[in-house]
């Protein structure tokens, strides 16, 4: 089996800079790559999928290099929206309210910092959603 890659630093880095700005949120490193969570709900996670390692992204998409990928939770009108939208969006099967979307120099991270902060809308007790909106 070839050795697991993680995600880069500077990407982690760029995601951890938007993610733990959130209330209660905190970082830890998951079975692949790293996690963001409010209490016990991940509302982020950046991966590889790669060849050699069970992947949604690689079943879904048939691509076989290693991309890296951003899973989130999104709800609504925006989860319609996203689950319906092509590449670098895809939807994983394994969760009603999860998407997925690929990182590469292409990225909008003003879009990844929203995303982010919707998922962690979508996860997050309400408590901690009022103090989210009134700062």
């Amino acid at each position: 089996m070839p050795r697991r890659i993680e995600p880069g630093p500077a990407i982690v880095r760029r995601l951890a800079a938007v993610a733990l700005s959130l209330p209660e949120a905190y970082e830890e490193d998951a079975w692949t790559g790293v996690r963001w969570r409010v209490r016990t709900r991940t509302f982020a996670h950046v991966m590889v999928g790669q060849e050699g390692y069970e992947s949604s992204f690689r079943d879904l998409t048939g691509i076989t290099e290693p991309t890296t990928v951003l899973t989130f939770h999104s709800c609504g009108d925006e989860l319609l929206a996203l689950t319906n939208a092509p590449l670098p969006f895809y939807k994983p099967p394994w969760s009603g309210t999860i998407v997925g979307l690929v990182l590469d120099p292409d990225t909008d991270w003003a879009e990844v910092a929203e995303l982010v902060t919707e998922s962690y809308r979508c996860c997050a007790p309400q408590k901690l959603v009022r103090a989210l909106d009134q700062r």
